[in-house]
């Protein structure tokens, strides 16, 4: 049996951070409120059910959110807050559960196979629940099949604050009267291209013959077919706290020269960002290294909010940079490590952005994948390849 928790996110609505708004301040429960940028060009990041039932929809430009709903409530946000929670309810399963995954901020896979000798597998979870919502104070939707697919889809039918329980041999049942988006990797371009075919729910997608889909779209036909048919071998991967990724580069000459320094530390933030972004992760602790030409080495790390955005995290590096950075002495080595990764697509904060400026990031991640990292940088960073050549930093990264 495969148990899925999580604070559900219909249409992308992280509705964990509006959980955690409503724990610290009561009398927001029941209301129509979104959580994102302050200015009228900003978007929004979490929306409340009360919010939702106006139209409002994360991702939403604020002003037109406030066309919608008028007496909105708008809170600017505090990740800080919510890597908290998510980190108390990391250490609650911990504790109980023998393998389980933290597939992003707020969601999470148990693996409770074996359970029904022992204790009674739905009865166990259930206890779970109840355990991480006293513990936690915060609503838990939950979802208990035979496979990681069938328990998302059961968790999300769950919400707002419920658990369903899909017996083993019933996943086709429960899947086939459901709208197609409620699958996983339907979005909004497939679901009109299916749409158009005439197929709404799933009983119509599972009826279709393989070929036909595998036709209209490659390989991604075959796997939505195998997923309307409840279809999935995706295993639990074991969650470790500490997955990280890093760069380091020696410089052919020791320098001094801080604005050069800084310019590399932006370089390398900029790589790693764009690579966990990439792998749709998320970061919680940055590390930045220094060594001094006679060899001392020294580093500085730091606990954020969960993020992958450039912007934030070169702050940071260069705060930490600051910090370290005190003998005035020759640097040989400069390095800086992301670490507690976890899986998460926002990739920039839309507590403090525009909609222009995630498009911009959408826009530079791609020329970035298909040119490559260094095809695109900061300005700041522009002379990097004349002064460092094949110093550029280079991943030896691990997760």
């Amino acid at each position: 049996m495969l148990y899925s928790w999580q604070k559900h996110r219909p249409h992308g609505s992280r509705l964990f951070f509006v959980s955690v708004e409503c724990l610290r301040n009561p009398t927001l429960k029941g209301k129509p409120l979104i959580i994102g940028g302050s200015s009228r060009r900003g978007v929004v990041a979490s929306c409340s059910y009360e919010a939702r039932r106006f139209g409002v929809r994360s991702a939403m430009p604020i002003a037109l959110a406030r066309q919608l709903c008028p007496h909105l409530i708008n809170i600017s946000g505090d990740m800080d807050a919510y890597s908290k929670y998510s980190r108390l309810i990391t250490d609650i399963i911990k504790d109980d559960v023998p393998l389980f995954e933290k597939s992003s901020i707020d969601e999470f896979y148990i693996d409770a196979t074996g359970m029904d000798r022992f204790f009674g597998t739905v009865k166990w979870a259930g206890e779970l629940r109840q355990k991480i919502m006293k513990e936690s104070g915060l609503p838990i939707s939950m979802g208990l099949s035979i496979n990681k697919l069938v328990s998302k889809v059961a968790t999300g039918e769950a919400k707002p604050n419920g658990q369903r329980h899909i017996p083993y041999g019933m996943e086709k049942a429960f899947l086939a009267p459901l709208p197609i988006q409620k699958i996983p990797m339907i979005g909004d371009k497939t679901a009109r291209f299916l749409t158009d075919m005439g197929i709404f729910n799933v009983r119509t997608l599972r009826e279709m013959p393989v070929e036909i889909l595998a036709a209209a779209l490659g390989s991604n036909g075959v796997a939505l077919w195998k997923k309307a048919n409840g279809e999935d071998n995706s295993p639990v991967i074991p969650f470790r706290e500490q997955k990280s990724i890093s760069t380091e580069t020696t410089f052919q000459k020791d320098t001094i020269d801080v604005q050069f320094l800084k310019n590399v530390l932006t370089a390398m933030v900029e790589k790693l960002g764009f690579k966990i972004r990439e792998k749709q992760k998320l970061t919680a602790c940055i590390t930045v290294k220094l060594r001094y030409s006679n060899f001392d080495t020294v580093s500085k790390q730091c606990r954020i909010a969960y993020t992958s955005s450039d912007h934030t995290l070169i702050k940071k590096a260069q705060e930490l940079f600051d910090q370290l950075y005190n003998r005035r002495m020759l640097i040989r080595l400069i390095g800086v490590r992301f670490s507690e990764l976890v899986h998460g697509n926002y990739q920039i904060s839309l507590f403090d952005d525009t909609e222009e400026t995630i498009k911009l990031y959408e826009a530079m991640d791609k020329i970035k994948h298909k040119h490559g990292s260094l095809k695109l940088m900061r300005a700041s960073s522009l002379d990097l390849n004349m002064r460092l050549k094949d110093s550029i930093p280079s991943f030896n990264g691990n997760e």
